[in-house]
């Protein structure tokens, strides 16, 4: 067949063979390959995950590892010796003094940050071990007169030759914690049995209660401001007890709501019942539905007190009527009463809090657009936080008691994306192993060597749970970029904050013997500088005391880097697994002496 302009056509009758033989080699191939392929090399579902670690990790093989120039830090000058960059009393007359605001956090612009490290005071020693260190610690590490001073009659602490002893004593409890607790246990059985786990004490002074509490079972945050006491904070640390700097003013505290399962102020000067009670409405907030909150000093037993109080009888029955209305209002219910101990409880039933839904009710319920968990630069509100209906079991009489309730998938973790029980299970196993490699790392986990400690990205506190058995505890950090696990933290009985690593943490230099981080900065590398978050853990460290660096295998030399220009000595080791895509880094810091008398 030709075309009409008379040259030949296709051949038709030849393309459709070759494309029947090019279907049949296709297949004949693929039935090859199944005939050829054994049992054991074909790839099942369950090995896909296997395939993709493997595809993953010969990517990121390809990608050479962050390398850093090599740095060294000068020191800061000595009058830095106790810098928190964030409470800097230096910047304080920069902001108001309404509410105290400048007590707040109010961090230092970019163009202000110390690149430099902190010195220790003249004649510092490395701090008496624990649990000694309750009782007693070096006068040179905290060097501080002027609470020595105004305290020493309240037994709160007193200077003995090159020592601070702490008695036990407070305000409210001159003749000792230990009786004052002994009261509060009366008052409240709970304290008892495992139900109260923990505690938040607002307005701590040198925290003498949280650390009776703690042979007592129950974990405390003490919480203090950078203020005239000077460095209730750091007494509690260079103690070995929790705390963290803060102050109930503007913002909300960084904790998520209904956590703590008891809260107390002794004589902590907080005016609760003004600024339309904004102060208790965040101890509401942040305390768990059928929670204490423990109040001792003015107005409680202002029959028998008021005398010496200078103020009048009647004055403080007025400042006793206001408080108990307020707290009727927030739906707490008068628990019990005692001396100069005052017990309310917070209602977990709806009925007080469908009352707030009526017109004209103060304080009225909080609307939808307020996250009640939000607890990172959040202004406080003038509402009530109602309890969630769909968590009945976060409320204190439906948790697990202490300490079953450790290993219990808290039912808050069907908030966290992807949260769920068996990945709650998961994460509680992977720390068990991991722990038991760290130890092999690190044997001076688990002594005396280690008291204060934190996980700086926890998601469940799983680094905190695997190491409840030893003789220290964890301030578990949830970073504010992060998914919202903190919750899950709390209800499992262990205590943490919010944070966001590119600020300054809340906290004095030199109160923590071992930082623990996992993937930090793969996580926030984008967002915080390496050297600033390094050099933030150099500040907090204590001297002779660990970080665990757990990383990816591009930052870990970036990591050690720095951290040599810091004066630490770091080692490279394998995980547990030894998968070539991680390492561990672990580091100790160096004892060193200021040199420099001069301000940077």
């Amino acid at each position: 067949m030709k075309h009409k302009d008379g040259k030949p056509g296709p051949q038709g009758t030849r393309v459709f063979p070759m494309a029947i033989l090019f279907v049949v080699l296709c297949g004949f191939s693929f039935y090859l390959g199944g005939i050829f392929c054994s049992e054991k090399n074909r790839i099942e579902p369950s090995d896909v995950k296997d395939v993709i670690k493997a595809v993953r990790s010969s990517k990121e093989s390809l990608v050479a590892p962050l390398q850093i120039k090599t740095v060294s830090f000068a020191e800061c000058s000595s009058d830095y010796q106790d810098y928190t960059p964030c409470t800097d009393p230096r910047r304080w007359r920069k902001y108001g003094v309404h509410r105290l605001t400048f007590m707040e956090r109010h961090c230092p612009p970019v163009f202000e940050r110390k690149e430099c490290l902190v010195p220790p005071p003249d004649g510092y020693k490395l701090p008496i071990r624990w649990p000694n260190s309750r009782d007693e610690c070096w006068y040179r590490n905290v060097p501080y007169d002027w609470i020595n001073k105004q305290k020493s009659n309240q037994n709160w602490l007193r200077k003995e030759g090159e020592k601070f002893l702490f008695p036990g004593g407070g305000t409210m409890f001159p003749r000792g914690v230990s009786a004052y607790v002994d009261l509060m246990q009366d008052l409240i059985p709970e304290m008892k049995d495992g139900t109260v786990r923990t505690a938040i004490d607002t307005g701590c002074g040198v925290a003498s209660w949280g650390g009776d509490l703690l042979d007592r079972g129950i974990l405390t945050v003490s919480l203090a401001p950078r203020d005239n006491h000077e460095a209730q904070v750091q007494f509690a640390l260079e103690r070995g007890i929790p705390a963290i700097l803060g102050i109930i003013s503007t913002q909300r505290l960084p904790f998520p709501s209904n956590s703590f399962d008891m809260a107390h102020c002794s004589r902590c000067l907080i005016p609760w019942t003004e600024f339309g009670g904004i102060y208790l409405l965040e101890i509401h907030r942040i305390l768990r539905p059928g929670g204490f909150w423990v109040l001792s000093g003015p107005p409680v037993n202002y029959e028998n007190r008021w005398r010496g109080w200078n103020t009048t009888i009647e004055e403080q029955k007025s400042d006793y009527d206001k408080l108990q209305e307020l707290l009727t209002s927030l739906c707490f219910k008068l628990y019990n009463k005692k001396d100069d101990i005052a017990v309310w409880k917070k209602l977990s039933d709806d009925s007080c809090y469908n009352k707030l839904n009526e017109p004209d009710v103060y304080p009225p319920k909080c609307d939808d657009s307020l996250e009640p968990d939000s607890g990172w630069y959040t202004p406080l509100r003038s509402c009530v936080v109602v309890p969630d209906p769909k968590l009945k079991k976060s409320a204190l009489k439906s948790i697990p008691r202490w300490p079953e309730r450790l290993h219990v998938a808290p039912d808050r973790i069907s908030d966290v994306h992807g949260g769920s029980a068996s990945a709650f299970k998961h994460d509680d196993s992977k720390w068990r192993v991991r722990l038991k490699h760290y130890k092999k790392l690190l044997p001076a986990i688990g002594t005396d060597k280690i008291r204060n400690v934190m996980d700086m990205n926890t998601i469940y506190g799983g680094f905190a749970a695997g190491t409840i058995d030893y003789p220290l505890w964890v301030m578990n950090v949830v970073s504010s970029y992060a998914a919202n696990t903190l919750p899950v933290v709390y209800d499992r009985g262990l205590i943490g904050t919010y944070h966001d690593w590119c600020e300054a943490f809340s906290t004095y230099p030199r109160t923590y013997d071992l930082l623990h981080l996992d993937g930090l900065f793969t996580a926030e590398s984008h967002r915080c500088e390496m050297k600033y978050v390094l050099l933030e853990m150099d500040r907090i460290l204590r001297p002779n005391g660990y970080a665990i660096v757990r990383e990816s295998s591009y930052f870990v030399d970036a990591v050690a880097t720095i951290a040599k220009g810091m004066r630490w000595g770091c080692r490279k080791e394998d995980t547990e697994y030894g998968v070539g895509k991680e390492k561990v880094l672990i580091c100790q810091k160096k004892l060193w002496y200021s040199s420099n008398r001069t301000s940077r």
